[in-house]
């Protein structure tokens, strides 16, 4: 069964995204976070729509959109915040991490 937490946090930004992308493809209002081996500072984020829940996830809700970490996942990004961030550069899903040492100028990889 999948537990809500407050360890993670999605922002409203983020939220309306979410809901917006998932409204066009017909998908409930679920983001996926987990985090992966691999980028150029040692791990990376991956972001997805997803189904539901899965019975080990862990769930932050804002704004009626869900954000689910997995519990393998989750102890790589505890205490951070999803946002959604509009630049010049393009718009992107962003992770404010406090456990993230270090991490890349693109910032979808880090390292603890």
């Amino acid at each position: 069964m999948a537990t809500s937490i407050s360890e993670i946090a999605l922002t409203p930004a983020a939220a309306a995204r979410v809901a917006t992308i998932a409204e066009r493809q017909n998908k409930p209002a679920i983001l996926r976070l987990s985090v992966e081996g691999g980028g150029c500072s040692g791990f990376q984020y991956k972001f997805g729509l997803a189904d539901a829940p899965a019975d080990d996830d862990m769930v932050a809700q804002t704004d009626g959109v869900r954000l689910v970490v997995d519990s393998i996942s989750l102890d790589l990004v505890r205490g951070a915040q999803v946002d959604y961030v509009e630049s010049l550069g393009g718009a992107a899903f962003q992770v404010k991490n406090p456990n993230a040492a270090s991490g890349c100028g693109c910032g979808t990889s880090f390292s603890v």
